[in-house]
């Protein structure tokens, strides 16, 4: 089947982007609008996992980011002068063994580059005011800056339209979790003298709160700190002297900061809907689930949305004996990673801003005997950038790597060149060469990559998902397993022109 009207997405946000990008390296006709006249200028989201990186090394598009960025290798949680912890990143089973710190007016711009690429540019001063499903599509009105309206009929609304979102508004979902008491102060600004490498992030556990510096480029840090209790109706933004005041208490001293960039202050909220699929309509990104920054996870689960999601959709077009199967995945491996994040960020945001003196103490204690612990450290590090996440519940899940040496279904897969690349949803075969692989390729040309990718173990076969996850595993003597799952998905690669 092919789709002739665009897919809608509405936000063009990091996730938005990275979701048309998507839908356009696989041919599917897309539009993006944005209420918004221009995408942003402020720093806002600044790192970008290795997972993420992994992700958008399928498009080619990993190399520009990593270019524009800076390669952070390692956090400092310090108490005063004393340092607790050094953790890490380099020991990350990835290409990408590194935070990378870039701006989210960066990541916009670079999406949006990878866009026009494609012949795809974001509709400004775009809202959508309505929308209404019936049958194959999703009727939306979207309102221009100058009053005139469109109403667009598209097989699916695609929402990432942020925390406020008014697709999520509009169905009426609960957003379920809660507003916590505390301000906090953010400052991009020039720093000197804080007389630590340049390439790490430095967290300071003070007394009296949270103090951390994020490098951006050159001496510029985003600083972070919390200021207790919170009163909503507070909207103050604080000052140079405000926040230089800050870091001479919490910071390690001689500590000087100028050229403010950004100065602004914020509450959190730990926020998500229980479903991220309503029929032909799905969420994505903070319009589905909003994080404590602690992590720096947001945007990057956000983002691993949109990779997750996009496939699927496309390959649904063309799969329709496996379309819903393939769709109601989306959610169901989704929502529990945005619940686990939550649940990790809000973690580690009450450890680090604990006021009471006594779980003060202990905490540093923990902190500077455990985290110095290999396995610890590295479990630590591994969720935190992501390249931790699996789907081991996925309904897409098939076969099992009992008695073999690899990854089972649902768990990433690591490689010297990504999965999932090209301009179409497919799946890659790794096992040796034979005759039940020769057969697999000859029946589904269009829906297994070419290339037969080196196995964990010869005596297997790995079936991968676009997104680089495991999809079944079989024994070479049971090749029929991964057979059964191809040929359920019942599949031909997308035929949609590329988008005009």
């Amino acid at each position: 089947m092919a789709v002739t009207n665009p897919l809608l997405v509405v936000g063009a946000g990091p996730v938005g982007l990275t979701l048309a990008m998507e839908l356009a390296r696989y041919r599917m006709p897309v539009r993006i609008v944005d209420e918004t006249p221009a995408r942003t200028d402020k720093s806002k989201a600044l790192a970008v996992w290795p997972r993420t990186l992994e992700l958008l090394d399928r498009s080619g598009a990993g190399e520009a980011f990593v270019a524009a960025g800076i390669r952070a290798h390692a956090m400092n949680v310090m108490s005063a002068r004393e340092k607790l912890a050094r953790i890490a990143f380099d020991h990350v089973d990835s290409a990408y063994a590194f935070a990378l710190m870039l701006p989210q007016s960066e990541t916009e711009r670079l999406l949006e580059a990878r866009l026009a690429q494609a012949g795809l540019h974001v509709e400004r001063s775009t809202g959508l005011t309505g929308f209404a499903q019936s049958g194959d599509y999703v009727s939306c009105t979207l309102r221009r800056a100058d009053g005139s309206t469109e109403t667009l009929a598209t097989p699916y609304l695609l929402a990432c339209d942020g925390a406020r979102s008014t697709v999520r508004q509009s169905l009426g979902l609960a957003f379920e979790g809660e507003t916590l008491g505390q301000r906090f102060v953010l400052a991009d600004l020039h720093v000197a003298g804080l007389g630590l490498p340049g390439d790490e992030l430095a967290t300071f556990l003070h007394r009296d709160g949270l103090l951390v510096f994020f490098p951006i480029a050159g001496n510029r840090y985003r600083v972070i700190g919390d200021l207790g209790r919170w009163n909503p109706a507070d909207r103050t933004d604080p000052t140079l002297a405000d926040v230089q005041a800050l870091v001479d208490a919490r910071g390690p001293g001689g500590v000087t900061l100028s050229d403010p960039l950004w100065l602004s202050s914020f509450g959190v909220n730990e926020r998500k809907v229980a479903h991220y699929r309503h029929g032909r309509i799905f969420l994505a990104g903070d319009a589905a689930h909003i994080h404590s920054p602690a992590g720096g996870q947001g945007m990057n689960t956000g983002m691993q949305d949109a990779f997750n999601l996009a496939w699927k959709l496309a390959l649904a077009v063309a799969a329709a004996r496996a379309a819903e199967r393939l769709l109601d995945s989306y959610s169901a491996e989704r929502s529990p990673i945005a619940a686990q994040v939550l649940a990790d960020s809000g973690r580690l945001l009450r450890i680090a801003t604990a006021s009471n003196a006594l779980v003060q103490d202990v905490r540093n204690f923990m902190l500077h005997h455990v985290l110095g612990l290999a396995p610890v450290q590295h479990a630590m590090v591994d969720r935190l950038t992501e390249v931790a996440v699996e789907y081991p519940h996925s309904p897409l899940n098939a076969g099992s790597a009992n008695g073999l040496k690899g990854p089972g279904p649902g768990q990433r897969i690591v490689a010297g060149q990504p999965f999932g690349g090209g301009d179409g949803p497919r799946f890659a075969l790794a096992a040796r060469p034979g005759d039940g692989v020769a057969s697999l390729m000859r029946d589904h040309p269009s829906l297994l990559d070419p290339e037969l990718r080196e196995p964990p173990d010869p005596a297997g076969a790995w079936l991968v998902r676009p997104d680089g996850y495991v999809a079944a595993v079989a024994p070479r003597n049971e090749m029929r397993r991964i057979a059964d799952y191809l040929a359920d998905l019942g599949s031909s690669a997308p035929t949609s022109p590329p988008p005009s």
